[in-house]
């Protein structure tokens, strides 16, 4: 039988110098014995999975709301697809994978309903009093809002956990700060390694799910060179008559050219600039998680094709400034009025303060409860 301390062991003997072994953790910040069975960082993904902010992400949007259709991405699909690519980089660079799998499910337990349309409106409304950003709201989520244990608020993970859903960075990001974790030190290459499945993630499903909308076309996607030749390649190894299953081996090709080019630069940058130890990926001076350069100059004009193409579209345009507008209304309701709050949210105001406490009841909705609210609040013959 398999304990923690042979898991301990195994990490020791088995993963490589630089990765991060559970017995190094700085532990929690409520003490607690940790399991028989599974490691600190197996308990923190079991944490995440077991939340409520987990489940609700079945219901926040990543690109498309949820209600324009079944088979488009939520927050909760793009998830698990997150956690599956970073499994699969941590495995082969040889880091710790169940640690990478936690912060991946983790990564995203910040986001507002409507994806970042929603955290655009909480970051205006919230200006001048305390301001919104949704790695630390993250944070916030793990730390405070959670509420599944009798000796401590929180899910009370890890530090190392923690540290790396306040330093996830991505082209939506804004600037996180805060004390607590030295800004001046590199993230933890399997957070790193987060970074970059999201980022791995979010390109290929908002092709696939933008194909699948319609805004654009395969027509459209020949004039960006990685698409194109991606798909001449499948072309070259398959027949393939049916346009569906070409689109899907187009993506399915991309995201392992992706995910290999990462593996490559990746280790070679390990080799080359001598990294040995978790204390130099700290100390480094920039991070070493990267593709090559022709692949991101590649992905560069990819993601710019998105922007123009697919997040400035005006059918996602629509969907964004509604998705402000309900957020917008709900948040001045709520202000004006906090009586008009649950009971519970009502005490928790008197705690953390008007602002922050509507902000938190605004930023845990999924997208469908927000309807919801807002028909309650506004529409004159729905009940309450």
């Amino acid at each position: 039988m398999l304990t923690s301390k042979e898991i301990e062991l195994r990490e020791e003997r088995e993963l490589a110098p630089y990765a991060m072994k559970s017995k190094d953790s700085r532990g929690r910040k409520h003490p607690e014995e940790e399991h028989q069975y599974r490691s600190i960082y197996q308990r923190d993904r079991d944490r995440v999975i077991h939340s409520t902010a987990f489940r609700r992400l079945e219901y926040k949007t990543q690109v498309f709301v949820n209600h324009e259709g079944d088979y488009y991405r939520t927050r909760l699909t793009h998830t698990i697809e997150v956690s599956q690519i970073a499994r699969s980089i941590a495995r082969a660079l040889n880091l710790n994978e169940d640690l990478a799998e936690a912060i991946a499910l983790a990564h995203d337990l910040g986001h507002t309903p409507f994806g970042h349309s929603g955290e655009d409106a909480l970051r205006k409304l919230m200006d001048g009093h305390g301001g919104f950003e949704h790695n630390l709201h993250g944070l916030r989520v793990v730390d405070i809002l959670e509420q599944k244990y009798p000796n401590f608020p929180g899910l009370n993970l890890s530090w190392e956990v923690k540290e790396s859903i306040v330093k996830h960075t991505s082209p939506y990001n804004h600037t996180s700060t805060t004390t607590e974790y030295n800004a001046d030190e590199r993230p933890l290459l399997e957070a790193q390694i987060v970074d970059k499945a999201d980022s791995i993630a979010y390109d290929n499903h908002d092709l696939d799910d933008s194909l699948k909308a319609g805004i654009i076309t395969d027509s459209d996607l020949q004039t960006v060179d990685l698409w194109r030749e991606t798909q001449k390649k499948v072309k070259q190894k398959y027949v393939i008559d049916n346009h569906d299953i070409l689109i899907a081996q187009t993506i399915r090709t991309l995201i392992n050219m992706e995910v290999t080019d990462l593996l490559e630069n990746t280790l070679s940058r390990l080799k080359r600039e001598g990294i040995k130890t978790v204390k130099d990926v700290r100390n480094h001076p920039g991070l070493i998680v990267s593709f090559s350069p022709a692949l991101s100059e590649q992905k560069k004009n990819l993601q710019n094709f998105l922007f123009k193409n697919v997040y400035q579209h005006y059918r996602v345009a629509r969907m964004s400034d509604k998705a402000k507008r309900f957020l917008e209304e709900l948040f001045v309701a709520f202000i004006k009025n906090p009586k008009q709050l649950p009971a519970e949210y009502q005490r928790w105001i008197e705690e953390a303060g008007l602002y922050q406490g509507v902000c938190d009841y605004i930023a845990g909705m999924t997208d469908r409860f927000a309807q919801d609210e807002y028909k309650k609040l506004f529409y004159p013959y729905e009940r309450v």
